[in-house]
């Protein structure tokens, strides 16, 4: 086929979830209501984290940095996504989609990233409770996050580029709420081995290195806390860690089955449900799973809703 046989699609359709008007609307006040408590939570958390001087530490400074990306993330899908539930058009343009993927990839890389992070600095502070101070300084969680943010920049800008090799060319729709680099392949003229080779190596390798990090992580964790003499504080520990490991169990899986499964073998619903998870589910979660089971963070709002009560009192 020749470039004079066909005319070339820079503007696309994102089908999305479905077309029946009642089910449209129970979707979008769903989803609605998810943004909204994603973005109250992880925002919320964030500003917590940056008022109180005593949850400035390593493990706070990685989660207030993870709710920002969960924020990137959510943003970055969510708006148009409930835009297009009720347009009539629903298009999307090419360089929208490649804007789309950047962000959602940038936040998913160093969420990756910083999840490896938290849990080696669990694992400093419960395995090596007298070294934290040396082995987890702020200057270390500064060149750690630094490096993180670097990574997560240069990353999806690879794949972005990659797509410019791309002709698209037989048809407009992309069966997914959101611009994914797989469905886009799908409409491609090109061959898009190079692109999936290319996704598979890069976020491959950076899966394999986070989640070894992780099981190495939690797995030193888990024998220190089998070790403990307290059972009250080994079922603290073990309920912790269970919690924290179950996020970040989805989060992993649903991006390996997404991004390493070769996309000859998925189908397009299977892209769809797996998404929603680690662009909706993940990001609304987070900020409960890793504040709400923890003391210090309760504290720190029992203690500030005390202050605006008493405020409100001498009113």
């Amino acid at each position: 086929m020749t470039e004079d046989n066909y005319s070339m699609t820079t503007e696309f359709i994102l089908i999305g979830f479905t077309d029946r008007p009642k089910v449209k609307i129970l979707l979008f006040v769903l989803f609605f209501a998810i943004y909204l408590i994603t973005m109250v939570g992880n925002l919320g958390l964030i500003v917590l984290i940056f008022m109180e001087h005593r949850l400035h530490t390593p493990m706070y400074i990685f989660l207030g940095n993870l709710a920002l990306m969960d924020s990137c993330c959510s943003c970055s899908i969510t708006p148009k996504m409930l835009q297009n539930f009720f347009s009539e058009d629903r298009m999307i343009s090419l360089y929208e989609c490649m804007a789309q993927f950047y962000f959602l990839c940038f936040a998913e890389t160093v969420d990756c990233f910083l999840l490896a992070a938290m849990a080696y600095d669990r694992y400093v502070a419960i395995c090596s409770p007298l070294q934290y101070h040396t082995r987890m300084s702020k200057k270390l969680c500064i060149q750690m996050t630094s490096g993180i943010y670097i990574t997560g920049y240069l990353h999806p800008m690879i794949h972005v580029g990659l797509l410019f090799r791309l002709n698209f060319c037989d048809s407009h729709n992309i069966h997914h709420f959101f611009c994914d680099v797989f469905p886009l392949y799908r409409l491609s003229c090109v061959d898009p081995y190079i692109n999936e080779l290319m996704i598979i190596i890069f976020t491959g390798s950076i899966q394999v290195f986070t989640i070894t990090t992780v099981l190495i992580s939690y797995l030193c964790i888990l024998f220190t806390i089998f070790k403990m003499k307290s059972k009250e504080g080994r079922g603290k520990a073990l309920l912790t860690c269970a919690s924290h490991f179950f996020s970040v169990s989805i989060f992993y899986g649903s991006l390996l089955f997404v991004y390493v499964q070769p996309s000859s073998v998925k189908e397009e619903d299977e892209d769809i449900s797996v998404a929603v998870f680690y662009t909706l589910v993940i990001p609304l979660l987070n900020p409960f799973i890793y504040s709400l089971r923890n003391k210090e963070v309760i504290n720190v709002v029992k203690k500030i809703i005390k202050k605006n009560k008493s405020h409100n009192i001498l009113k």
